[in-house]
């Protein structure tokens, strides 16, 4: 199913590409769920000429079998793009192209290169061999090095407007509650679907947490339930409840937002340490999850939440 949205997107490189304008190298930024690596694969396909390259990125992504394509992306068991997987590449992209057309590499996500791998390539970056492209897909730029991100042309892919989302979402799927699922998941319509599978979990979380504020159900307990969920997923939820929280205390009007218990939250709550308690959550949210004990973090968090944020050094020092 094309992404729509990617319009614009195409337009512009299929227009650089008629004036002999196409960069060696690119990063694609924008959003979680916004179509960054279905993007990343019509780039690689259009590039080699696989396919109709005047159609639009299509979800589900397809990566192409083709001997001058190469896809790098962490291993199952690891969660960094590592020196080795980078040596190899470099290799590859050395040799002639067997098919003629070029070759292409796609990194994603680039943001999870190790130093010694992000340096490993800087040299491609900046002299590669023959037609070559290279594709980096992040999603978080800040934890590129600044000499990878200095030697891409940089492409944003913004968050479509919601009317176009739920159209699509729709079209995609229909008869599902898409506005909940999309606001969860920060607006990505891609990102929307993984949401939209876990509407009952999240339906459960909110109602535990409800009880935790009202003093109904205890951190302990509630952390038990919780470290059973992909740890992710469960910091993404309580980032999202904790922002329409601090919405409220600015006055901010959001949907889905259960201002009886929130009121009464906010009346006893340390509102000062809430921006720092969100920013635990997100420090959490950018580390790999075998870092961390997460029934421990989990308790943590919760305790501090049950606690009226009173004191958030438990949290706030969390690695």
């Amino acid at each position: 199913m094309e992404l729509n949205w990617l319009n614009q997107f195409t337009n512009a490189w299929l227009e650089r590409s008629k004036q002999g304008r196409i960069p060696h190298a690119v990063i694609l930024t924008g959003s979680v769920g916004v179509g960054k690596r279905c993007a990343a694969s019509w780039l690689a396909q259009q590039h080699l000429g696989i396919k109709n390259i005047f159609g639009l990125p299509e979800y589900p992504i397809t990566i192409s079998e083709h001997a001058d394509l190469k896809w790098i992306s962490p291993f199952e068991d690891k969660h960094t793009i590592g020196i080795e997987q980078i040596r190899e590449l470099v290799t590859h992209l050395s040799l002639t192209s067997f098919e003629g057309d070029g070759k292409v590499a796609v990194i994603e996500p680039a943001n999870l290169m190790t130093m010694n791998a992000a340096n490993s390539l800087l040299k491609t970056l900046e002299e590669p061999v023959g037609n070559t492209l290279l594709v980096l897909v992040a999603d978080k730029t800040g934890r590129l090095p600044a000499t990878i991100f200095s030697r891409c042309q940089h492409i944003n892919i913004p968050i479509p407007n919601e009317s176009e989302s739920l159209a699509w979402l729709n079209r995609l799927k229909p008869a599902t509650y898409w506005p909940q699922a999309l606001r969860t998941a920060g607006n990505g319509p891609l990102a929307a679907i993984l949401v939209s599978e876990k509407l009952e979990a999240m339906e459960m979380m909110s109602y535990d947490f409800k009880a935790l504020s009202e003093k109904k159900e205890t951190p302990l307990e509630l952390a038990a339930k919780w470290a059973k969920y992909e740890p992710q997923f469960v910091l993404d939820w309580l980032c999202h409840e904790v922002q329409k929280y601090i919405y409220d205390i600015n006055g901010i009007s959001v949907p889905d937002s259960d201002h009886g218990t929130k009121n009464s939250v906010l009346k006893r709550i340390d509102k000062r340490n809430m921006f720092y308690y969100l920013d635990t959550i997100n420090r959490l949210r950018n580390q790999p999850a075998n870092s961390f004990n997460v029934q421990l973090t989990l308790e943590s968090l919760l305790i501090d939440w049950s606690e009226d944020l009173t004191d958030c050094s438990s949290t706030v020092g969390l690695p």
